[in-house]
């Protein structure tokens, strides 16, 4: 019997191939023109932002000196290294070193940007507009404007996967369980929730930054705890209308377990309708981080990041650079979100599936 041609090639390739429903699915998200091309161009986004220390660097890529070949983004060297005095580690930027390697018949290799996000610019006076040498100016404090954007959109995005990931992980289980067994879980579950969203969370931030600075670890935490509720209805609701099909009924009457009932049998189910959302919370998790950073309740100060580049720009009216990359920048990324939220929601509307 002769394979279709997509089945022989998926295993030959040793991959299981695409089901049906899949891959109508996978040309519904296609369809949507305005979320796929949307989906690419975040992901190059974000992976270039990934190496941002080899785009955006006050650090040379590599360095000869004496025949020998340095490499300053990965490790410190010593000034004294390069034949000067200090111990300390060797500021690149300083005419005295770059001197040092010059006679020495070594070169530096230098990142596109040769500024990291925390590196002031000497030879600028603060709040200079956009420039050869800054391409989006400086900030109040003299710092490349263009790092801090790159450096930024990767916190924002790191900070949003992260958030959303767990608190999926989190709401879904919590839902599940709430929907598959109903009765007085369901009920009490459901008041906690009630109590629980009731809590004040920007009192709540103030408060702990207050008494401690928040970093990356302690809002991905504090995020957390309120986060997780955005699920439990959808995954809720989806239990609660599948768990008395007659399928359900034949796996408990075969003995599987409640675990594997709910995770194996009905997840999938429920999954379809969580995944449309998942874009979304990803979407509002990194506008949250963005309003605690321009409140001041957010990354500490010094942190690269959107929020506090809009505080930026509403603080220095007379440098409208700030304020114009911050909102662009925010603006795309979060337009970018929702396009691609609508074509995920697209790939797994039913109507559209079964056509």
């Amino acid at each position: 019997m002769r394979l279709p041609l997509l089945n022989r090639a998926s295993f030959s390739m040793g991959r299981k191939p695409m089901s049906p429903i899949n891959q109508r699915r996978w040309r519904n998200f296609k369809a949507n023109k305005r979320g796929y091309w949307s989906l690419w161009i975040f992901a190059v986004l974000f992976v270039v932002s990934l190496f941002a220390e080899f785009i955006a660097n006050d650090k040379p890529l590599l360095v000869t000196y004496q025949g020998e070949a340095y490499f300053p983004v990965f490790v410190a060297y010593p000034e004294t290294e390069f034949g000067g005095f200090f111990e300390t580690e060797a500021d690149y930027r300083d005419p005295f070193v770059k001197e040092l390697i010059r006679d020495s018949g070594g070169i530096m290799v230098w990142p596109l940007i040769e500024y990291s996000y925390r590196t002031i610019n000497l030879e600028r006076r603060a709040l200079s507009p956009p420039s050869a040498d800054n391409w989006l100016g400086t900030d109040d404090q003299g710092r490349d404007v263009t790092a801090r954007l790159i450096y930024g959109f990767r916190i924002s995005v790191l900070f949003g996967l992260i958030l959303t990931i767990l608190s999926s992980i989190i709401g879904v289980a919590a839902g599940a369980v709430q929907g598959y067994f109903g009765g007085w879980t369901d009920l009490i579950f459901q008041r906690f929730i009630e109590i629980w969203t009731s809590v004040p969370q920007l009192y709540l931030l103030i408060i702990i930054a207050a008494i401690i600075e928040p970093n990356f670890w302690i809002l991905l935490g504090i995020m957390l705890l309120f986060s997780w509720v955005a699920l439990v209805g959808v995954v809720r609701a989806e239990f609660l209308r599948a768990r008395n099909f007659e399928y359900v009924n034949a796996a408990r009457a075969f003995g599987l377990s409640n675990t594997k009932i709910m995770f194996r049998h009905l997840l999938p189910n429920a999954m379809v309708a969580t995944l449309t959302f998942i874009p979304f919370i990803l979407n509002s998790s990194i506008t949250t981080l963005t309003a605690l950073d321009f409140l001041g309740f957010g990354l500490p100060p010094g942190s690269p990041s959107l929020g506090e580049l809009l505080q930026q720009g509403k603080a220095n009216l007379q440098a409208p650079w700030l304020g114009f990359t911050g909102f662009f920048a925010i603006a795309i990324m979060l337009s970018l979100l929702i396009f691609i939220g609508e074509a995920v929601r697209d790939a797994f509307d039913p109507r559209k599936v079964l056509r």
